[in-house]
């Protein structure tokens, strides 16, 4: 485990003062949350925020990659605007709930949680989320083509690759119809690079078959000739 960039415990006891479990609470999920939320809710609905985009562009050290390979999750990065899911909780099980996520989503405290005002077809609704700072050492800045194949081919963590983690995501986004371009691209790259490596594994020639008892000569094509010195005629 990482060591932690900031001590999580203060930035959950603020969360749990700003609910103040006086009503159900709300949790907006961009990523992982919405196709594994791993909490009870009574409620799910389509939402979207403003001001705030998804970006695959957060390192993971423990969840989606190790200290030796890094994979990446998802950030809040600010700017734009971002379609997610909201998710009530019954404000009996808030506080537990809030604790529980805090050991998932908060184990190193990268995250700024914030509380947003998310639209849904219902009425707006304020939504703790946990959003990324451009200034945290976990964020990843602009990374390159070869860079995401890379991490895409090795990172592996306590909860899977991270090229699983972007396919999940981006197979439930499409079953809510909700529309990431960026995100299908950096997929359909790292879905590329896999075909281009199976089929060169086809392409490969099939190794030399050894049969027991056979020798190295055994393996030389004879021309029927004697195996006797040749004799000149005069």
């Amino acid at each position: 485990m990482p060591k932690p960039l900031r001590d999580p415990q203060p930035m959950l006891e603020r969360a749990i003062a700003d609910w103040g479990g006086h009503d159900d609470l709300w949790l907006f999920g961009y990523g992982s949350l919405i196709w594994r939320p791993e909490f009870g809710f009574i409620e799910r609905r389509p939402a979207w925020v403003h001001g705030w985009h998804r970006a695959l562009k957060m390192w993971s050290r423990v969840n989606r990659g190790s200290v030796q390979t890094p994979g990446l999750v998802f950030g809040l990065l600010s700017g734009g605007s971002c379609r997610g899911m909201v998710f009530r909780v019954p404000k009996a099980e808030g506080l537990e709930t809030l604790r529980r996520l805090w050991l998932r989503e908060m184990p190193t405290g990268v995250y700024d949680p914030k509380w947003l005002r998310c639209g849904t077809a219902e009425g707006p609704v304020n939504a703790l989320a946990f959003t990324l700072s451009r200034r945290s050492p976990n964020f990843t800045g602009d990374l390159s083509d070869e860079r995401y194949r890379h991490i895409f081919a090795n990172a592996v963590g306590r909860y899977g690759s991270s090229l699983d983690y972007a396919q999940q995501t981006l197979l439930e986004l499409r079953r809510h119809s909700i529309h990431d371009a960026a995100l299908a691209r950096l997929v359909a790259l790292a879905e590329a690079e896999q075909a281009s490596a199976a089929a060169a594994d086809c392409d490969a020639p099939p190794a030399p078959v050894y049969v027991p008892g056979s020798s190295d000569n055994s393996s030389q094509p004879s021309s029927g000739a004697s195996s006797g010195p040749s004799k000149e005629k005069p």
